[in-house]
């Protein structure tokens, strides 16, 4: 099999085949270092690459396999996490000049139980200045581009994820997700992103764990491979209050795409506290909704009344950042993005009465999400109002559809996602479809707390009944 190849098959194959001893870790590894090194130039996904690190794993694992020891579901198959997230011994970031030199002692639970079932770390992707925009590009690295279209950007701020897992630099990716930086990229870039129910998958860095908006999930290019990243890392962990005493469902199971849809019941919605869509965008979103009708579902159009939610996400972000990052704004000045500084500024506007009145929005705004559920099973919509933006794309300019700006880029490009995020419901974005320019189109399943499993099976048998993972972008390291 050569490298491309290799690099464009699912993690559940890759497993089984090192399994069987079909397949050498040290050669898929290998290959994954080669392409991530010769993608660099083209995308920028990479901060860092643990070559040495990766391959000393590698073979570690390949003479486990050789010995018939016991190993593990993601046995040698490489991983990549995005440089918000703490990797022990491995350079951290956060992409920001402050953190330059960061090297963490521990991982954050979430890596450490992918390595506890055999996954191995090939670097840590490309975000955003402590990921506080939708497009990735940071004073410390530069801009990350999308594969799909170099002159777009792959989203943020898991872009870099995004990027790597469409480009084929390893099968999986782990991002986080505070309003949508899981789910954009993924939108953005082809692939699903899975956002798991608050307290699914410990989230040991986040530094308030009672009113978190933060959240760390799976980013790959078959639901079936987010689904075994979601298996390693689900489960309980002292260190997070939301994760205490919560079962682990069967995310292999249900991403099986056995059987079909009939008697669950599915609304779907055009417009979440926003009033435009890209046209395209809406035909092809449109489409795919009728596939859940065609695999026996109960689908119907809901278009209940529902504010923007970032007057309220906002407030709660904005003075978080101010908070926590003030620190390093001194320190390095104008080596730190202009529009964190920017941000922050304005959260340090926000008085106490401001962030309570937020907090008290921010639980009508799950009671209204929770309204959903008492008649229908699932709710669909699109991920992004529409498909990648320009890769230079100012943060702080509205978003524009057809030539006419629409609002804000937070309110009006991805009102789709930050409102999960303040809720602590479950949502996977996954492709839906190609635009005429061959970009991606995504949609977004959103289910109730705890349905996690069944947010990830209808996302399995949709990919099942159109299929997308064998689309693979054209980049010049591939010919």
């Amino acid at each position: 099999m050569s490298d491309t190849d290799l690099a464009y098959t699912p993690a559940s194959t890759l497993a089984r085949l090192i399994r069987e001893k079909s397949l050498s870790p040290v050669a898929l590894v290998g290959a994954i270092l080669r392409r991530i090194e010769a993608s660099q130039p083209v995308l920028n996904a990479f901060i860092t690459v643990t070559a040495d690190q990766a391959l000393n794993e590698a073979r570690a694992a390949e003479a486990a396999v050789m010995r018939g020891d016991t190993i593990g579901p993601l046995h040698g198959v490489p991983f990549s996490a995005k440089d918000l997230i703490n990797t022990a011994g491995v350079k951290t970031t956060f992409g920001s000049f402050a953190l330059e030199h960061n090297v963490p002692a521990k991982d954050t639970v979430a890596v450490a139980r992918l390595r506890r079932a055999g996954a191995i770390l090939v670097g840590k992707t490309t975000t955003p200045e402590f990921g506080h925009k939708p497009l990735t590009e940071a004073p410390l690295f530069g801009r990350t581009l999308n594969p799909w279209d170099r002159s777009r950007s792959p989203g943020g701020s898991s872009g870099g994820a995004g990027a790597a897992t469409a480009a084929g630099l390893a099968p999986l990716a782990l991002g986080t997700d505070g309003g949508g930086s899981i789910r954009i990229p993924a939108a953005c870039c082809g692939v699903v992103g899975f956002k798991p129910t608050l307290g699914m998958v410990p989230h040991d860095q986040a530094l308030d764990a009672f009113a978190n908006l933060a959240f760390i999930g799976p980013m790959t290019r078959t639901v079936m491979d987010s689904a075994l990243m979601m298996q390693a890392m689900a489960g309980p962990d002292a260190n997070d209050p939301h994760s205490l005493a919560r079962a682990t469902p069967n995310f292999a199971a249900a991403s099986e795409a056995q059987g079909d849809l009939k008697g669950v019941g599915i609304h779907w919605r055009l417009f979440l506290g926003n009033d435009a869509i890209d046209p395209e965008t809406q035909r092809l979103f449109e489409d795919a909704v009728a596939v859940f009708a065609d695999l026996g579902a109960g689908v119907e159009r809901r278009e209940t009344e529902f504010a923007n939610t970032l007057p309220i996400w906002g407030p709660l972000t904005f003075s978080a950042w101010a908070s926590r990052f003030g620190r390093y704004a001194e320190e390095i000045g104008d080596r730190m993005s202009d529009s964190l500084r920017t941000w922050m500024a304005q959260g340090r506007q926000y008085g106490a009465t401001d962030i309570q009145d937020s907090l008290a929005q921010r639980t009508s705004v799950f009671r209204a999400v929770q309204a959903w559920f008492e008649d229908c099973d699932l709710v669909v919509m699109p991920t992004l109002a529409g498909p990648a933006i320009a890769a230079d794309h100012d943060a702080m300019a509205p978003y524009v559809i057809a030539g006419r700006a629409v609002g804000a880029l937070r309110a009006a490009w991805y009102p789709y996602t930050h409102p999960f995020n303040m809720t602590g419901h479950p949502a996977i974005t996954v492709p839906c479809g190609w635009t005429a320019a061959g970009l991606p189109v995504a949609l977004q399943i959103v289910g109730p707390w705890w349905s996690d499993d069944r947010v990830m099976r209808a996302a399995a048998l949709f990919e099942q009944a159109r299929p997308w993972a064998e689309r693979r972008p054209m980049l010049p390291f591939d010919q």
